[in-house]
């Protein structure tokens, strides 16, 4: 029987996600995680791949709005629930799903498409690039101090219930939006993902706590989620697990974390999913006590080129053509001039003009964000300068003061 692809109806959900779980191991997932996913998904765009009754391959995709250096949110597809069953591998599915997936993005209008990859190796081969990494820190806060700036000690800090301190919570994260590219404006619903607390997340930890930071005035400058785990072995060696947080000044990020270092009976913080250039780097006494880790995070590709590069803005003036190889999207492949100037300027067209520089859509996906310099990318000769001193100058505009960071998966 041949396998039939389709769009996914709202009656079908359970069998798809079903699917979904047995591609990731057949671990079902807690109640709560499931029915809020289900909300969250939007079957007219869920495809499912089916051999007859059952289901065999999944995909789906989520509405974003995406934040690119200088702060405008950009549509972007967030691509998500990719599956196929074990029965059905080296068949073609995921190749199908992803080439109707990315016609249909670029359909609808969205210039980029965003990932999080459950195996690192299988998304370049479609056009993605690792546009940002993760920081994870494991802080012995026996060993460790912090610190802090000046102000620290006027903030005030305010045990809340994460549900009742939502709308403060999320009104923080939408002022950080516009300022760090790579963090998705939050739509209705997703509020939700952060609150997610079934036993199973715990791993024998408290339940979500939340801790807000106050400036003189009352309002919220920050907060701060996380778990306490008791341990006991030569006396209380608990570990604070951090779930999130987030802060709009120097003042109030050092004191929760100070307030996360500080509590009873605990020996450790341990935080993943940072943004690289997180401020607790410079706050510690001892980095190496604080055990920084990177790993790959958000993974982005350009569906509509020269849309995707005139949506963000760029550091530097900028006049340059670009050879850029894409296989699975040939709308893209070809000779494209990128010109940008201090007033915010941009276009982006094709040219018939000399290239400057070489180059795949996948490591242009890579730069997109300004978190990986093409220079780093041109030493490990997946960029050639074709004209002296191009690679230098594009790579400057290209470049963001602040790391791109995905501050939760999807």
């Amino acid at each position: 029987m041949a396998l039939e692809m389709r769009v996914l109806q709202a009656d079908e959900w359970d069998v798809w996600y079903d699917h979904l779980e047995l591609a990731f191991g057949g671990v079902p997932e807690s109640p709560q995680e499931r029915e809020l996913y289900k909300s969250l998904t939007e079957p007219g765009r869920s495809l499912g791949v089916w051999d007859g009754g059952t289901c065999v391959g999944s995909a789906g995709a989520f509405s974003f709005r995406l934040s690119v250096p200088g702060g405008a949110p950009v549509p972007a597809a967030g691509v998500t629930m990719v599956g196929v069953a074990p029965t059905h591998r080296r068949r073609g599915v995921l190749t199908s799903m992803m080439r109707r997936q990315l016609d249909d993005v670029r359909a609808g209008g969205e210039p980029i498409a965003v990932l999080t990859a459950s195996e690192g190796a299988i998304y370049g081969r479609f056009g993605y690039g690792i546009a940002t990494y993760a920081l994870s820190l494991t802080v012995d806060t026996t060993r460790v101090r912090l610190a802090v700036p000046p102000g620290t000690d006027e903030v005030r800090l305010r045990l809340v219930d994460p549900e009742k301190a939502l709308p403060e919570c999320e009104q923080v994260y939408a002022e950080l939006v516009a300022r760090r590219p790579g963090m998705p404006a939050r739509q209705p619903g997703w509020e939700r993902v952060s609150l997610l607390d079934p036993e199973s997340m715990r791993e024998g930890a408290s339940p979500l706590k939340c801790v807000v930071a106050e400036r003189a005035d009352g309002e919220i400058a920050g907060y701060a989620r996380y778990r306490v785990k008791p341990v006991y072995e030569n006396g209380w060696e608990g570990k604070v697990e951090v779930a999130d947080l987030d802060a709009l000044d120097p003042a109030a990020t050092a004191a929760l974390w100070r307030y996360l270092f500080g509590i009873d009976l605990t020996a450790t913080v341990r935080a993943g999913r940072r943004p690289v250039d997180d401020p607790l780097l410079h706050l510690v006494s001892d980095v190496r006590r604080s055990r920084p880790s990177l790993r790959d995070s958000l993974h982005l590709r350009l569906v509509d080129l020269p849309a995707a590069l005139e949506a963000r803005s760029y550091g530097a003036p900028l006049d340059v053509v670009m050879e850029v190889e894409d296989a699975f999207c040939p709308w893209n492949e070809g000779r494209w001039r990128l010109v940008g100037d201090a007033q915010g300027t941009v276009g982006c067209t094709r040219t018939a003009d000399p290239a400057d520089l070489e180059l795949s859509v996948r490591d242009l996906g890579s730069a997109y964000l300004g978190g990986i310099t093409l220079t780093s990318l041109a030493a490990a000769g997946r960029v050639r300068e074709l004209r002296p001193g191009a690679l230098a100058q594009t790579s400057r505009a290209f470049a963001s003061d602040v790391a791109p960071w995905l501050p939760h998966g999807f």
